[in-house]
């Protein structure tokens, strides 16, 4: 049993505000935090640009340096349209497998070569699988980054009918919530081991979220921009 489970929800309100991770954002403004994982990817990435610049909608995309490196001009067509980056790491192994010496160093390392390609400071570090320990937690604030997790997800690695991503991306949707999607699908170059790939339009995906998300009065931003409205709600999630 983990620690996030030996503790009671008081104790883990109050645990959050000191090593917790942001799940969401304290606001009123009528935004969610849209954010995509595991890309650049062609046929993913570009799509789901035009689906955002088409809303009027922005960001944040939790990149993998493996992507960076092969899908560079990506990278640039994310920052050219407005978008934030955040590191999702130098590849998609979580955080706990990785040597206990090497955590902080590897991610350092990674949040300075992705500063180096963007031009721009990198403040916000997406773990892989959501999965990390308080040590790792420790390893990534001294890195220099901070944790951000999830409420809402779109549902879009799994093989489910389009009108089931639909409905779950709608579901906890509010002001503040950070929405999890995928502009790409870590394989085995990346580090992950996830089987095949979910077939699927990303692109038209995240257009028919947007429209969901209108007519529930929800614009999507970029976790950076929602934060800027109000303040980071922290849970303690350590699930290892």
């Amino acid at each position: 049993m983990t620690a996030v489970r030996r503790l009671g929800p008081a104790a883990r309100r109050a645990a959050g505000l000191l090593a917790g991770s942001a799940v969401a954002v304290r606001t009123t403004a009528p935004a969610v935090a849209l954010t995509f994982d595991d890309g650049p990817e062609p046929g993913g990435t570009d799509r789901v640009l035009t689906a955002l610049a088409d809303a009027g909608a922005t960001a944040t995309f939790f990149v993998l340096l493996t992507r960076v490196r092969r899908y560079r001009s990506l990278l640039d067509d994310v920052l050219a349209g407005g978008h934030e980056i955040g590191l999702h790491g130098a590849d998609h192994r979580p955080l706990p497998e990785l040597p206990p010496g090497e955590v902080a160093g590897t991610l350092a390392g990674a949040r300075a070569e992705l500063e180096d390609a963007t031009g721009r400071p990198v403040r916000w570090y997406r773990p892989p699988y959501g999965r990390q320990t308080l040590r790792t937690w420790r390893a990534l604030r001294s890195a220099g980054l901070t944790p951000v997790l999830w409420g809402p997800t779109t549902w879009d690695w799994k093989d489910v009918a389009p009108a089931e991503r639909l409905a779950k991306a709608v579901v906890g949707a509010q002001p503040g919530a950070i929405v999890l999607a995928h502009d790409g699908f870590a394989g085995a170059e990346d580090a992950a081991v996830d089987g095949p790939a979910p077939e699927l339009d990303r692109g038209a995906l995240i257009a028919g979220v947007l429209s969901r998300y209108a007519d529930l009065g929800l614009s999507a931003r970029s976790y950076g921009e929602v934060l800027a409205t109000g303040s980071p709600v922290r849970d303690f999630r350590f699930p290892g």
